[in-house]
């Protein structure tokens, strides 16, 4: 786990779930839903870490965009997943647990590369 595979798996979470299951967009575009390999949102083969936190940072805006524009209740309208039967406002609760549980593997890494706790 390194940093930049961790922006890089998030920003792949964002467009998974409101791009692709919610919208029901192309997955092909997404590396965690094609056959690339295993954990292939978590490789990041050289891009760089700015490169990688303006590309979810433009992620995240375009889900706000996306947010901004439907109803909680709107359901996902990919047909190839049962995830994306969900409603939205199921989706944005596990988005806000994936970040949550991400923010703190970074925090842990974090801890590690500093030795420093988070509080106190």
């Amino acid at each position: 786990m390194t940093m930049a595979g961790l922006i890089s798996h998030m920003r792949w979470v964002e467009h998974t779930w409101l791009e692709v299951l919610f919208l029901g967009g192309d997955k092909t575009q997404n590396p965690s839903l094609v056959k690339t390999g295993e954990d292939a949102d978590w490789r990041t083969d050289g891009i760089s870490l700015k490169q990688l936190l303006a590309e979810y940072e433009a992620q995240c805006v375009r889900s706000n965009e996306i947010v901004a524009e439907a109803s909680l209740d709107d359901v996902g309208r990919h047909p190839d997943y049962r995830a994306g039967n969900a409603n939205l406002r199921w989706m944005l609760i596990h988005l806000v647990e994936e970040t949550g549980r991400h923010a703190g593997h970074a925090d842990i890494v974090r801890e590690l590369l500093d030795g420093a706790k988070g509080y106190y």
